[in-house]
Formats: C-alpha cells, sequence, structure tokens
C-alpha cells in the first residue's frame, strides 16, 4: 500500500468540494482545500468538508508578521481545520505564532510548514537570489519548523530524506503526486510508490483525482 492520501479539493465550488469529500471519504485519509477555493467561499467551507468525517489540511501557506499569522491560524483553528501550513521562510518567531494560534483553538492541530514550493526548482530559486541547490534549503527550513513546534514538513519526494536527517519529529506531506508522468505546473513531482518507498507520511493528490471520471475509483486505485 501507499502512504495515506490527502486529496486536494482545488474544484470550482464549495458544493462540488463538499460533494467530492463525501464520495472520497471512504478511499482516504483526509482533505486540503486551499487559498482559490477559501477566497471564494470564505472559511465556512472548511467545516462542511470536515463533516464527512475526515481531517482537513488548510492550505493557506500564511507569509506575514508573526501577530497576524498568530490571529489568521487561530481563525482557521476555529473553523475546524487539523493542519494549516505556513511558510518556513517566514522565521522561528511567525513558524512558532501559527503552532501557538492553532493550538489556542485545535488542540489536536499541527502547522505544517512549507519548505520549498514543488513548483520551483534550481533554477527559480537560484533567479531570487537563493543560492541552489533546492535540497540544502529544504533542511534549513525543517530545522527551523522543527525547533518551533511544527507537526511537519511539507517538501517533494525528492527531500523527504533531508528532512528526516535534520528532523526525524517532522511528518512528510508530499505533494507533486502524479500515477503517471505529466507535464503541468509542478517541478518536482514523484509517483505515489516513488514517494511512499522515500518515506512519506501523506501525499496529496489533486486533479489525478478530482478531475478523473470516477473520482472514487481513481482515488482507490492510488490508495490500493
Amino acid at each position: 500500500m501507499v502512504a495515506p492520501l490527502i486529496v486536494a479539493l482545488d474544484v470550482d465550488s464549495a458544493q462540488r468540494a463538499v460533494d467530492l469529500a463525501a464520495e472520497l471519504e471512504p478511499h482516504v485519509a483526509g482533505f486540503k482545500v486551499g487559498l482559490g477555493l477559501l477566497a471564494r467561499v470564505g472559511p465556512g467551507l472548511i467545516e462542511r468538508v470536515a463533516a464527512a468525517g475526515k481531517p482537513v489540511f488548510v492550505d493557506v501557506k500564511l507569509h506575514d508578521i508573526p501577530v497576524q499569522v498568530q490571529r489568521a491560524a487561530t481563525e482557521y483553528g476555529r473553523h475546524g481545520a487539523r493542519w494549516i501550513t505556513a511558510h518556513a521562510s517566514g522565521g522561528a518567531a511567525m513558524l512558532g505564532a501559527a503552532v501557538e494560534g492553532l493550538a489556542s483553538t485545535s488542540p489536536d492541530g499541527g502547522v505544517l510548514a512549507v519548505t520549498v514550493l514543488t513548483s520551483l526548482d534550481d533554477a527559480a530559486i537560484e533567479a531570487v537570489g537563493i543560492e541552489p541547490p533546492v535540497g540544502d534549503l529544504v533542511a534549513s527550513m525543517a530545522a527551523v519548523a522543527d525547533r518551533t513546534g511544527c507537526e511537519g514538513a511539507v517538501c517533494s519526494t525528492h527531500e523527504i530524506s533531508m528532512v528526516r536527517a535534520v528532523a526525524p519529529r517532522l511528518i512528510s506531506v508530499v505533494p507533486g503526486i502524479r500515477p503517471q508522468p505529466s507535464d503541468d505546473d509542478q517541478a518536482r513531482t514523484a509517483t505515489p510508490d516513488e514517494a511512499t518507498m522515500a518515506g512519506a507520511d501523506y501525499l496529496v493528490v489533486g486533479r489525478p483525482i478530482t478531475g478523473a471520471a470516477d473520482p472514487a475509483a481513481a482515488a482507490a486505485a492510488i490508495a490500493r
């Protein structure tokens, strides 16, 4: 079997997200809601998706001054978030504020530190003045996340071992999962088997499931 699946509900409406959550619940470990849909329909979506019975991962990638991040994390927890994301590049104080804010309203909640977006590669980070390789940056970010009490790190399959080396306590949540090789907006991708063998704790899968003619069958096939 592959690592547990979290389905990215990056769809066009709240109702579609809720319907997919109900349909996919038997096959997956949780659901991810992201910026696009939350901006359209508001944080009440979190509670509606959570009603399917699986934890909700709120992928908002917080990155602001600590007080603002703490306030936002508090509110997402109030709406039922099990996990929220925050950019590790925001620094230790900001990550700590996210952890504190979420804990105040979601005692079982955890912050997942975004290390380096899976849409970026060595050339992309170098273009903004960061010295490659990506893996070194991921390891540095994971170390900060570990020190500040985050529950996990969001990283690609290629950096799981680097995260484990510096922060073995953190869970690895891995996006960019594709059952078949594809040409899309993700630069550092892997198959479910590759990510599982590398040690991923959760796999985040979106379009290969939500865009399938039969999403439940697609999820079951990946989760085999």
